[in-house]
Protein backbone atom coordinates (compact mmCIF):
# COMPACT_ATOMS: atom_id res chain seq x y z
CA UNK A 1 0.00 0.00 0.00
CA UNK A 2 1.01 3.60 -1.28
CA UNK A 3 0.64 6.13 1.19
CA UNK A 4 -1.13 7.94 -1.54
CA UNK A 5 -3.35 5.40 -1.64
CA UNK A 6 -4.35 4.38 1.44
CA UNK A 7 -6.78 1.15 1.22
CA UNK A 8 -10.20 0.97 3.42
CA UNK A 9 -10.02 -1.80 5.45
CA UNK A 10 -13.86 -1.56 6.72
CA UNK A 11 -16.63 0.64 6.18
CA UNK A 12 -18.87 0.95 9.07
CA UNK A 13 -22.02 3.06 9.14
CA UNK A 14 -24.74 4.27 11.32
CA UNK A 15 -27.79 5.63 11.08
CA UNK A 16 -30.72 7.20 13.64
CA UNK A 17 -33.95 8.17 13.15
CA UNK A 18 -35.53 10.16 15.54
CA UNK A 19 -39.53 9.77 15.50
CA UNK A 20 -40.52 11.24 19.21
CA UNK A 21 -38.90 12.73 21.46
CA UNK A 22 -39.67 14.31 25.07
CA UNK A 23 -42.94 13.43 24.50
CA UNK A 24 -43.06 15.24 21.54
CA UNK A 25 -43.41 13.92 17.99
CA UNK A 26 -40.79 14.68 15.68
CA UNK A 27 -41.95 15.90 12.38
CA UNK A 28 -40.18 15.91 10.04
CA UNK A 29 -38.00 13.09 11.44
CA UNK A 30 -34.52 13.66 12.52
CA UNK A 31 -32.18 11.48 10.34
CA UNK A 32 -28.64 10.89 11.11
CA UNK A 33 -26.15 9.34 9.63
CA UNK A 34 -22.53 8.09 9.66
CA UNK A 35 -19.94 6.64 7.69
CA UNK A 36 -16.86 5.26 9.08
CA UNK A 37 -13.55 4.37 7.09
CA UNK A 38 -11.01 2.46 8.84
CA UNK A 39 -7.58 2.72 7.52
CA UNK A 40 -4.27 1.29 8.30
CA UNK A 41 -1.99 4.74 9.29
CA UNK A 42 1.25 4.68 7.59
CA UNK A 43 3.03 6.78 9.76
CA UNK A 44 2.20 4.86 13.45
CA UNK A 45 5.28 4.58 15.14
CA UNK A 46 7.16 7.06 13.89
CA UNK A 47 7.16 11.17 13.65
CA UNK A 48 6.59 12.71 10.07
CA UNK A 49 7.13 16.38 9.76
CA UNK A 50 5.57 16.28 6.30
CA UNK A 51 1.66 14.65 6.49
CA UNK A 52 0.78 15.83 3.10
CA UNK A 53 0.41 12.40 1.59
CA UNK A 54 -2.84 12.05 4.56
CA UNK A 55 -4.37 15.14 3.15
CA UNK A 56 -3.95 13.64 -0.67
CA UNK A 57 -5.76 10.40 0.76
CA UNK A 58 -8.42 11.75 2.48
CA UNK A 59 -10.18 12.93 -1.09
CA UNK A 60 -10.25 9.63 -2.19
CA UNK A 61 -11.60 8.19 1.39
CA UNK A 62 -13.89 10.97 2.09
CA UNK A 63 -15.65 10.38 -1.37
CA UNK A 64 -16.52 7.11 -0.92
CA UNK A 65 -17.66 7.62 3.07
CA UNK A 66 -19.24 10.57 2.20
CA UNK A 67 -21.17 9.32 -0.29
CA UNK A 68 -22.31 6.11 1.51
CA UNK A 69 -23.26 8.64 4.60
CA UNK A 70 -25.45 10.70 2.27
CA UNK A 71 -26.95 7.47 0.39
CA UNK A 72 -27.93 6.52 4.22
CA UNK A 73 -30.04 9.33 4.01
CA UNK A 74 -32.19 8.92 0.80
CA UNK A 75 -34.58 9.96 0.14
CA UNK A 76 -33.94 13.01 2.73
CA UNK A 77 -31.21 15.16 1.94
CA UNK A 78 -28.61 16.44 4.21
CA UNK A 79 -29.00 20.04 5.89
CA UNK A 80 -26.15 19.31 8.50
CA UNK A 81 -22.59 17.81 8.45
CA UNK A 82 -20.07 16.90 10.60
CA UNK A 83 -16.63 15.13 10.92
CA UNK A 84 -14.30 13.59 13.03
CA UNK A 85 -11.43 11.16 13.56
CA UNK A 86 -10.37 8.35 15.68
CA UNK A 87 -6.48 7.74 15.63
CA UNK A 88 -5.18 4.57 16.78
CA UNK A 89 -2.56 5.04 19.77
CA UNK A 90 0.79 4.44 17.71
CA UNK A 91 -0.15 7.02 15.66
CA UNK A 92 -0.58 11.26 16.52
CA UNK A 93 -4.19 12.98 16.53
CA UNK A 94 -2.36 15.57 13.69
CA UNK A 95 -2.85 12.20 11.51
CA UNK A 96 -6.55 12.50 11.97
CA UNK A 97 -6.22 16.30 11.64
CA UNK A 98 -4.34 15.85 8.10
CA UNK A 99 -7.11 13.91 6.96
CA UNK A 100 -9.76 16.76 7.56
CA UNK A 101 -8.71 19.44 5.90
CA UNK A 102 -10.21 21.24 3.12
CA UNK A 103 -9.69 18.99 0.86
CA UNK A 104 -12.00 16.38 2.78
CA UNK A 105 -14.33 19.10 3.13
CA UNK A 106 -14.90 20.21 -0.21
CA UNK A 107 -15.68 16.45 -1.10
CA UNK A 108 -18.06 15.97 2.10
CA UNK A 109 -19.79 19.40 0.60
CA UNK A 110 -20.01 17.85 -2.88
CA UNK A 111 -21.88 14.63 -1.43
CA UNK A 112 -24.18 16.84 0.77
CA UNK A 113 -25.69 18.92 -2.68
CA UNK A 114 -22.98 21.38 -1.65
CA UNK A 115 -22.53 23.66 1.42
CA UNK A 116 -21.12 27.33 2.27
CA UNK A 117 -20.36 26.62 6.15
CA UNK A 118 -17.40 25.65 7.98
CA UNK A 119 -17.63 22.14 8.63
CA UNK A 120 -17.49 21.21 12.62
CA UNK A 121 -14.91 18.70 13.47
CA UNK A 122 -13.25 16.38 16.51
CA UNK A 123 -10.27 14.25 16.47
CA UNK A 124 -8.65 12.42 19.24
CA UNK A 125 -6.48 9.25 19.66
CA UNK A 126 -8.12 6.05 21.07
CA UNK A 127 -8.63 2.31 21.10
CA UNK A 128 -11.30 -0.17 20.18
CA UNK A 129 -14.22 0.77 21.78
CA UNK A 130 -14.00 4.30 21.37
CA UNK A 131 -16.59 7.00 21.73
CA UNK A 132 -16.33 9.65 19.86
CA UNK A 133 -19.05 13.09 19.68
CA UNK A 134 -19.11 14.46 16.07
CA UNK A 135 -20.44 18.07 15.98
CA UNK A 136 -23.02 19.11 13.52
CA UNK A 137 -23.81 22.49 12.22
CA UNK A 138 -25.79 24.18 9.23
CA UNK A 139 -24.16 23.26 5.76
CA UNK A 140 -25.00 26.42 4.53
CA UNK A 141 -24.77 28.92 7.82
CA UNK A 142 -23.22 28.59 10.96
CA UNK A 143 -25.20 31.22 12.95
CA UNK A 144 -28.10 28.82 12.51
CA UNK A 145 -28.51 27.63 16.72
CA UNK A 146 -31.07 24.87 16.16
CA UNK A 147 -28.65 22.73 13.66
CA UNK A 148 -26.14 22.74 16.72
CA UNK A 149 -26.23 19.22 17.06
CA UNK A 150 -24.21 16.08 17.19
CA UNK A 151 -23.53 12.27 16.95
CA UNK A 152 -22.12 9.91 19.20
CA UNK A 153 -20.10 6.91 17.10
CA UNK A 154 -18.70 3.97 19.42
CA UNK A 155 -16.64 1.48 17.03
CA UNK A 156 -16.75 -1.36 19.23
CA UNK A 157 -13.24 -3.07 17.71
CA UNK A 158 -11.67 -0.34 15.87
CA UNK A 159 -9.27 2.05 15.52
CA UNK A 160 -6.47 -0.91 16.17
CA UNK A 161 -3.41 0.87 17.29
CA UNK A 162 -1.94 1.31 13.95
CA UNK A 163 -4.77 2.19 12.15
CA UNK A 164 -7.48 5.55 11.47
CA UNK A 165 -10.97 5.87 11.77
CA UNK A 166 -12.11 8.56 9.43
CA UNK A 167 -16.16 9.81 10.12
CA UNK A 168 -18.57 11.31 8.10
CA UNK A 169 -21.60 12.38 9.43
CA UNK A 170 -24.85 14.19 7.96
CA UNK A 171 -28.20 14.94 9.35
CA UNK A 172 -31.63 16.15 7.90
CA UNK A 173 -32.68 18.87 10.37
CA UNK A 174 -31.87 20.78 13.16
CA UNK A 175 -32.55 19.03 16.87
CA UNK A 176 -36.10 18.62 17.92
CA UNK A 177 -38.04 20.63 19.85
CA UNK A 178 -35.41 23.50 19.05
CA UNK A 179 -36.22 27.22 20.85
CA UNK A 180 -33.07 29.27 21.91
CA UNK A 181 -33.89 31.28 18.80
CA UNK A 182 -31.08 32.94 16.57
CA UNK A 183 -31.61 32.61 12.61
CA UNK A 184 -34.12 30.41 11.50
CA UNK A 185 -32.85 28.19 9.05
CA UNK A 186 -35.48 29.79 6.29
CA UNK A 187 -34.00 32.97 6.90
CA UNK A 188 -30.32 32.08 5.54
CA UNK A 189 -28.85 34.25 2.85
CA UNK A 190 -26.44 31.69 2.00
CA UNK A 191 -23.21 34.09 0.92
CA UNK A 192 -20.32 33.44 3.21
CA UNK A 193 -21.39 30.62 5.51
CA UNK A 194 -22.25 32.34 8.62
CA UNK A 195 -26.11 33.77 7.89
Amino acid sequence: MGVGKMKIKRVLTFLDEIRSQDGQDVSPRLRKAAAVAILDNPFAGRFEDDLSPLTKASETVGREICAIAAQLLAPDKAVSYGKAAIVGINGEQEHGNAMLTTVFGNVMREAAGGGKAWISSMTKRGGPGSTIDVPLAHKDALYVRSHYDGMTIMLPDAPQPDEIAIIAVYATRGRPNHRVGGLSASDIKGEDGLV
